[in-house]
């Protein structure tokens, strides 16, 4: 007889219990000093808890996949591809961000010197120093490690990637007599997947102290002048999911309500985040376990993070034209399409620079006549947006890296299938479907 036990949810609800909780003890301690200082350093614990597991987990998860992928020029196929599918949607992103811009026209409706004001000196120092080492060639130095402990501890991502490809080849091409690191490597990305559930028990409160805090500093009535834009980019972001991101995965044949379905718990924790970073294990995982071969997932995911920003390259073009309206800058066809070059290379050359989304914006901005100091009005609802385009990100590097499977005919349809057919028809929906969830 099937018992039903009570009192367990899944973590899609957990979290937003925690988002709910969040939000009510924010309001309730607005401006209070000492309870945004508790929220805030529940959220950091558990924001460097992923941390701290992320890292291991690439270098071991990619250094096996090329290890068994071997072949250089299938690796070259699979790295232009990926760069290019990557370049053409967040190409789309920034297109669709000036289109809804010009068609809903949101800056005409407010009046920019009634809003307040907001710091942005850690922004323009950040730009400052991120335009000084822009271009191609700081790009690609950037990407080679000098030192990889150090890269892996900034969280310097590229460089790691770099470092792991290399050593998945090394490890190819010696064979037999380094089929041990193949191992350990292998258990190595096990144990930390494992400290992945572990750490992601932790995430409600996570989410809560986040979210909790967020409302506590800035409050509710902080939304209340720029509703209208918030409201707008969230829109583009959804038709950028449901039309954009539904049409490419019907031309790759994948299950696209399904797949949003499997991945609504790493969606919603991204969204109550807004960090990209903490789903990037379960997603790796998840992918996997969906048929894509473990190559592909290690390589795509992480290299998404930082060239495949959809949600990012949506806001920045929705909002350098917000303020240009907003200003009542009248930009033409040639103002327009000359924004959309320049957040294209900038949003490139400042690939993993922290706050990239803002920095971009700063760097960007003035090319069309609008005044930097127009950023400081946006700023403070940053955070809101924020959590919206890292939720989109999340889903445009989920369906990268089964549209990346898929051309490389690296995606096992029979376990794709099952996999969806059996989602959450297990005891806990963050077990692999067909296997059984851990004792108690």
């Amino acid at each position: 007889m099937k018992r039903y036990r009570f009192g367990r949810l899944s973590m899609g609800w957990q979290i937003m219990i925690g988002l709910a909780l969040g939000i009510i003890c924010g309001m309730l301690f607005y401006k209070n000093n000492s309870a945004i200082t508790v929220m805030q350093s529940l959220g950091t614990i558990f924001i460097r808890l992923i941390q701290m597991i992320v890292m291991p987990i690439v270098v071991s998860c990619l250094t096996v996949g090329i290890a068994n992928i071997g072949d250089i020029r299938k690796l070259g196929r699979i790295g232009g591809k990926t760069l290019i599918y990557f370049e053409v949607l967040t190409t789309i992103a920034l297109i669709l961000g000036i289109v809804m811009a010009n068609v809903t026209h949101p800056g005409s409706f407010i009046d920019i010197h009634k809003l307040h004001a907001t710091d942005i000196s850690q922004y323009m120092s950040t730009a400052k120093t991120a335009q000084h080492d822009s271009g191609f060639w700081p790009l690609i130095l950037s990407i080679i490690p000098t030192n990889i402990f150090k890269s892996m501890a900034d969280g310097d991502m590229m460089p790691v990637i770099l470092f792991s490809v290399l050593f998945g080849l090394g490890i190819a091409a010696v064979g037999e007599k380094a089929k041990i690191l193949i191992d350990v490597l292998n258990a190595v990305s096990e144990v930390m997947f494992k400290v992945t559930n572990w750490v992601m028990k932790f995430a409600p409160i996570g989410v809560f102290g986040l979210i909790g805090m967020t409302i506590a500093e800035m409050g509710i009535s902080a939304l209340l002048p720029l509703g209208l834009f918030i409201l707008i980019a969230y829109v583009t972001m959804l038709i950028f999911i449901i039309v954009v991101l539904g049409i490419t995965a019907h031309l790759f044949h994948l299950r696209y309500w399904k797949t949003m379905r499997a991945i609504l718990d790493e969606i919603m924790l991204a969204f109550t985040t807004a960090s990209s970073e903490v789903t990037l294990p379960r997603l790796m995982k998840k992918t996997h376990d969906m048929g894509v071969e473990k190559g592909i997932t290690a390589f795509v995911i992480p290299t998404g993070y930082t060239f495949n920003l959809d949600g990012s390259a949506i806001y920045q073009s929705l909002a350098a034209i917000f303020l240009a309206q907003a200003y009542g800058l009248h930009l033409s066809i040639a103002h327009q399409i000359t924004l959309l070059i320049v957040l294209m290379i900038t949003s490139k050359g400042m690939a993993g620079v922290p706050g990239a989304s803002f920095v971009v914006l700063l760097a960007s901005v003035s090319t069309i006549g609008v005044p930097m100091a127009g950023l400081t009005f946006i700023a403070g609802i940053d955070r809101f947006v924020d959590m919206g385009r890292t939720a989109v990100n999340v889903v445009g590097n989920s369906i990268a890296t089964l549209v990346i499977g898929e051309s490389e005919g690296a995606l096992d349809r029979d376990k794709y299938n099952a996999y969806l057919d059996n989602y959450g028809k297990t005891n806990d929906s963050s077990t692999t479907p067909g296997t059984k969830p851990e004792a108690e």
